[in-house]
């Protein structure tokens, strides 16, 4: 076992919190988190709080932390009004730090969570204290080959092609996950056992869910549309606009996010410091944590 491969533990038990238009399953680890600082953990596209879960782990003695399901994600169910746009998901967020009156928070995001993350600490400022960006999901145009199917999702008519496909399919849960493990992850025979089988598990769970493609196909076009956006809703100018200190972390296996955008990804932000792993895919938190947690102590000390 490698410094980065530890055991995984049960994923850790969430409640639900009643937010402006949508209900969020939000998890925390055990341990008694009193007098640090809060934390909060924010997924990707298609993931849950589960993805932070060994990232939790390794920073329990150095922040309070707690890992929110997206509207449509997870646990928590879709949003009243169906908005699972980017700015949907950050109004659900600023719900939930509101709510709970937590904030100032150090905010972490991965992929659709690091644009999520990006947009609410532009806006809201007051409510972030550090930011941690792995792989965000800020435009890049064109996008890496491997990154085209994630974005089909947004054209009218394709999921429809799909949920016909995956019904004349003979495809097990086994495969299917391990199509999707090999998409983010850069090599999917360091993911622990258990790791696996929980993720075949949630794979099932989700698929029986009537309206988990929904989900996934309305913010798969709410990600190209951020992209798209201009003016002072761009994603790259509300980069611009964020004041907490930022650290960002690249996997140069990344077969969704490219590590090149690191270079403007650093030029954006004010106070920006780059974490790049030459042996980590899309999900950096769960096949490296140990090393993002180094860096992310650093960022923490100078905070």
């Amino acid at each position: 076992m490698s410094a980065d491969q530890h055991p995984v533990t049960a994923t850790a038990p969430h409640r639900t919190v009643r937010v402006p238009g949508a209900v969020l399953a939000v998890s925390a680890p055990s341990a008694p988190a009193d007098g640090l600082p809060p934390a909060l953990f924010v997924h990707g596209l298609g993931g849950s709080s589960d993805n932070w879960h060994e990232l939790m782990q390794e920073l329990s003695g150095e922040v309070a932390g707690e890992a929110v399901d997206l509207p449509g994600f997870g646990y928590s169910a879709p949003p009243a009004d169906g908005n699972l746009s980017v700015s949907g998901h950050v109004r659900a967020v600023i719900g939930y730090l509101e709510a709970s009156g937590r904030g100032p928070v150090h905010l972490f995001g991965n992929s659709l969570g690091g644009a999520v993350s990006v947009r609410l600490a532009a806006l809201r400022p007051d409510l972030v204290r550090s930011l941690t960006l792995i792989s965000p999901a800020l435009p890049e145009l064109p996008p890496q080959h491997s990154a085209w199917p994630t974005g089909l999702l947004a054209v009218p008519g394709v999921p429809s092609l799909l949920r016909r496909a995956r019904e004349r399919s003979r495809q097990t849960a086994e495969d299917a996950t391990e199509e999707l493990l090999r998409l983010v992850y850069a090599d999917t025979s360091r993911i622990p056992a258990r790791r696996r089988a929980e993720a075949v598990s949630e794979y099932r769970r989700r698929a029986a869910l009537p309206y988990a493609l929904e989900a996934m196909v309305g913010s798969a076009r709410g990600i190209v549309t951020a992209y798209t956006e201009r003016g002072e809703q761009a994603l790259w100018r509300q980069a611009e606009q964020v004041e907490a200190p930022v650290l960002l972390v690249y996997g140069l296996k990344d077969k969704l996010v490219s590590y090149r955008s690191a270079r403007r990804a650093c030029a954006a932000f004010r106070d920006a410091r780059l974490l790049v792993l030459p042996d980590s895919g899309h999900v950096a938190m769960l096949e490296h944590p140990q090393q993002v947690a180094r860096a992310v102590r650093e960022l923490l000390a100078e905070v």
